[in-house]
C-alpha cells in the first residue's frame, strides 16, 4: 500500500477512533464486540481510503462502523449480546464530593446507562451521535443515510422515550 496513502489515511481517519469506538459500543451494548468491529471498519476504511473523496473523514468513517455493526448485528441476530457496565456516559467528579452526592450521580448515570441501552437502535444512534458525540444533525443525516428531518424526529422521540423511561423509575421509587 502506497506509504503516502497510509499517512493521509492516518491523519484524516484515525483521529476519529475514540468517536468510531463509542458508536459502536452503544450500537452492539458490548465493550469486545464494539473493539472488533471498529478494528474491521478500520481495516475496511483504509482498503477505500483511496476512493475517499471528501472532507469529512469524521462522518465516513462512522458511517463505515455503523454500517460494519449493522452488518454484525444481523449476523448475531439470534445471540443475545451481554451487557458490559463499563460504558461511560459521563465520569464522576469525585473530588470534593460528599459520598452521597457521588453514589447518587453514580445511580443516575447508571438508570441513564441502561434506559440509552434499551432504546430501539434507530433512536439510540441518533441520541448517541448527537448527544454523546456532538455531531450536527447534517454530519448525523449523512452517516445514518435519512433526512435532517427524520434525525430530527428520531431525536426528538428517542429522547421522549427516555424521559418517559426515566420519569417512570422515579415515581416507582
Amino acid at each position: 500500500m502506497d506509504p503516502e496513502l497510509v499517512k493521509r489515511f492516518r491523519q484524516k481517519a484515525l483521529s476519529h477512533l475514540d468517536e468510531a469506538y463509542n458508536l459502536a459500543r452503544w450500537l452492539t451494548r458490548d465493550q469486545h464486540d464494539a473493539e472488533d468491529i471498529v478494528q474491521e471498519a478500520v481495516l475496511r476504511a483504509l482498503r477505500g481510503f483511496a476512493n475517499f473523496r471528501g472532507d469529512d473523514a469524521r462522518a465516513w468513517l462512522l458511517t463505515i462502523v455503523r454500517n460494519t455493526c449493522y452488518t454484525w448485528l444481523k449476523r448475531q441476530r439470534n445471540h443475545e449480546t451481554s451487557i458490559d457496565n463499563d460504558a461511560d456516559i459521563n465520569s464522576v467528579e469525585t473530588n470534593n464530593a460528599d459520598p452521597f452526592s457521588v453514589l447518587s450521580s453514580s445511580i443516575q448515570t447508571e438508570q441513564l446507562r441502561i434506559a440509552v441501552e434499551e432504546l430501539p437502535a434507530e433512536f439510540r444512534e441518533v441520541i448517541v451521535l448527537k448527544d454523546l458525540q456532538g455531531l450536527t444533525y447534517r454530519e448525523i443525516a449523512k452517516i445514518v443515510s435519512v433526512p435532517i428531518g427524520t434525525v430530527m424526529s428520531r431525536l426528538a422521540r428517542g429522547r421522549r422515550r427516555l424521559a418517559d423511561r426515566l420519569c417512570a423509575e422515579k415515581g416507582a421509587r
